[in-house]
């Protein structure tokens, strides 16, 4: 990918984040990983109520670079290789975040270990999870529509598909089950945040 093509993605997506908060000395950067239709998004949105942080999620800001995305493996290193430059700029600006994606692959993990580990960032990983049966339940409910917050467009085949890439997190992680209250996890993770 040309660097030209790369800082234009990276400028499209910094520009869509909207408003940023407060920067802050050792920002907090929020790693979540879980498979889709979890509740990363919706563990990101009751997280940013407790504490003011920017949400990069993976699939709206895939649908600003790719309009018709097909989630390619082309168009997922163009929209990560964006993301890890825009979160290597927040960090150096001080702007706390978290990272909405599925995040499966250790090794696609390490490179945003490593960009915490270089910045000086106070990483936060956190793993979740739902019964299967909760997030076939969900994954129905997006094929109709029914949440306009939701941006994913991956259904229960991908979910199955996913699966077997999902591996261990070999960092020590938070692991939230959003198929039951949250709000216990959240007050941890915000004290670790805090920290």
């Amino acid at each position: 990918m040309e660097k030209s093509q790369l800082a234009e993605d990276v400028q499209l997506l910094g520009e869509s984040l909207g408003e940023l908060p407060e920067p802050v000395v050792q920002p907090p950067f929020i790693m979540v990983s879980g498979l889709p239709g979890t509740g990363k998004s919706y563990f990101c949105r009751r997280l940013a109520e407790r504490i003011p942080l920017v949400i990069l999620e993976s699939d709206r800001l895939r649908q600003l670079l790719f309009p018709s995305p097909n989630y390619s493996a082309q168009e997922s290193f163009r929209l990560f290789q964006a993301c890890y430059l825009l979160i290597e700029e927040l960090m150096r600006r001080g702007i706390p975040l978290a990272l909405d994606a599925t995040n499966l692959e250790e090794h696609h993990r390490e490179r945003l270990y490593h960009i915490a580990d270089q910045r000086g960032a106070n990483l936060i990983i956190v793993h979740v999870d739902a019964p299967p049966e909760v997030v076939y339940q969900r994954l129905e409910l997006r094929t109709k529509g029914v949440n306009p917050e939701d941006s994913s467009e991956a259904d229960w085949k991908v979910y199955q598909k996913m699966k077997s890439s999902a591996q261990k997190i070999c960092r020590n992680h938070f692991r939230v089950d959003t198929s039951k209250d949250i709000a216990p996890v959240i007050e941890k993770i915000v004290r670790a945040m805090n920290q």
